[in-house]
């Protein structure tokens, strides 16, 4: 027997609803469910909601009920355990996702019995290092931004690759993006696209303050080291989670993660299609 968990949008009430039938049919089955406490609270689930911690110990899947949120929740919670991972899109435009809620049960089923593939995606290992020596560190499946304060001004940031003094970035802030997240924050401030499976490091200015102001395409196995300069602090946020300020002397080092992103998919994933349907590009 199989031990499945759901994470879900805790504004949608269809994942909620999704949730509860899987629990149905699943248990007459004999798996386990694990749900993340809040979200299981949410939906009505509580016998089967469970710490953060507890949730990837010996799960063979993980299922995202919800948008690209919930998707990068997901990958934040269980990724760092190596469970696979199916996206369901109850959400707008689901980027990330690959399923529609009618086909939820179809997936598992088909997970369950063999017939599917893993995609792997790059992850992001983002340390924080502080002056003050306190030190922590983050897995990212999009990016790692460092940006202004949202009443400040422009902010200065250092950045070294490979121990090599790069340049100084007077902007409104910097994006360190996995090929995955080329098509997140990235995208918006005019980085370049690129094939989710690639590996690379992207380094992307936000409206930045000077003349140069293209994104970097960084070898995956550079070390990439941004230090905040001068009296205004920055803000660092980790696929989209706000993880507080960094002041004068505190840095963020960037590297490809030891392990990946297990993505489940069904058959030859087509990032190009894909790409056309979700930004809805015309086929002639």
């Amino acid at each position: 027997m199989a031990t499945i968990g759901f994470v879900l949008h805790h504004e949608r009430a269809q994942a909620a609803e999704l949730a509860r039938a899987a629990v149905d049919w699943l248990g007459a089955d004999g798996h386990e469910v694990r749900i993340p406490r809040p979200d299981a609270e949410i939906a009505g689930l509580a016998d089967h909601g469970c710490d953060d911690t507890t949730l990837p110990v010996g799960l063979d899947l993980a299922v995202s009920l919800g948008g690209d949120g919930t998707m990068l929740r997901t990958v934040d919670l269980v990724a760092g355990a190596g469970v696979p991972i199916i996206g369901v899109n109850v959400g707008q435009m689901g980027y990330l996702t690959d399923i529609e809620p009618a086909g939820t049960r179809a997936a598992v089923e088909r997970f369950l019995s063999g017939e599917r593939t893993i995609e792997e995606r790059m992850l992001l290992t983002v340390g924080v290092e502080h002056v003050d020596g306190r030190r922590a560190e983050h897995l990212a499946f999009n990016e790692a931004v460092l940006e202004k304060t949202p009443m400040g001004h422009t902010v200065r940031l250092a950045v070294e690759v490979d121990g090599e003094f790069f340049t100084t970035y007077a902007a409104d802030g910097l994006i360190v993006a996995t090929p995955t997240g080329s098509t997140a924050y990235a995208f918006s401030a005019r980085g370049p696209i690129v094939a989710p499976t690639h590996r690379a490091l992207l380094l992307t200015p936000v409206s930045p303050h000077m003349l140069f102001d293209r994104t970097l395409v960084l070898e995956p196995t550079a070390r990439l080291r941004v230090v905040v300069q001068g009296h205004r602090a920055a803000t660092l946020s980790v696929d989209g989670r706000n993880l507080g300020e960094l002041v004068e002397g505190d840095r963020i080092v960037c590297t490809a993660a030891d392990r990946a992103a297990r993505l489940v998919t069904f058959g030859h994933r087509d990032f190009l299609q894909i790409l056309k349907s979700k930004f809805g590009l015309e086929d002639r």
